[in-house]
């Protein structure tokens, strides 16, 4: 099974820190955001990676380069300095993808979430990692119904960034920009969505705020993600 990356967003939440250099090459612990996703997948046993990028991706692509050193094998999807958004990104690279499944992971998560943990044949279209929602997200954004995702439900809990995907879920969509969460949604009112909740370690790093607190985390734990599978 083969893993995305989606590397692409323009960090606006993150300035002035992103003005110079693309928000998953931002460290934590001094390494960069986008390093611990690398090196989880590959602990878990997944070494084909694809990675896009949008505005001053080609720093991603130095930075990394063909990902032999990770023990990795890297591939790019470039989107040019306009984002083609979550959902458009991961269509516009299902060509490097292909296969049946496929990992798809935000880069600007920060999470000791075992990948291989994840479905390798989910029920559905899709297979989504929940976790308890953070203050700047209370209202979560789906229910868990035993293994199956729903849209409403007791308790909500927030979508982690974390899935694994059918191509089949983009099966009417076409080139440009569109998010991916509307695509969810309307699998998961079809059913066709399973899930999980996952209790451990997850941080959405999208402000500089929440940089600072997973760099907080790092000064007080030996025991980082990245450091295990």
């Amino acid at each position: 099974m083969k893993a995305i990356i989606l590397a692409a967003g323009k960090g606006e939440r993150m300035r002035p820190l992103t003005e110079r250099i693309p928000k998953p090459l931002l460290e934590a612990g001094g390494k960069p955001l986008i390093l611990y996703h690398i090196e989880r997948l590959v602990c878990s046993g997944v070494t084909e990676i694809v990675i896009n990028h949008s505005r001053l991706g080609e720093q991603i692509e130095a930075a990394l380069g063909s990902g032999n050193r990770y023990g990795a094998t890297i591939r790019y999807s470039p989107e040019g300095d306009e984002p083609l958004e979550t959902g458009g990104g991961i269509f516009n690279a299902l060509g490097l993808l292909g296969g049946p499944v496929f990992i798809a992971v935000n880069a600007d998560v920060w999470s000791d979430f075992p990948f291989a943990r994840l479905p390798t044949e989910p029920l559905g279209l899709a297979h989504l990692v929940l976790v308890d929602n953070p203050p700047h997200h209370a209202g979560g954004d789906f229910a868990l119904n035993g293994e199956r995702v729903a849209l409403e439900g007791e308790t909500k809990l927030t979508f982690s960034g974390i899935g694994v995907y059918r191509p089949h879920l983009f099966h009417e969509c076409d080139y440009g920009r569109f998010p991916l969460a509307p695509l969810l949604r309307q699998a998961t009112a079809q059913g066709l969505v399973s899930g999980e909740h996952y209790r451990g370690l997850w941080l959405d790093v999208g402000t500089p705020e929440r940089l600072g607190q997973v760099q907080q985390f790092i000064g007080f734990s030996m025991d980082a993600p990245g450091d295990r599978c």
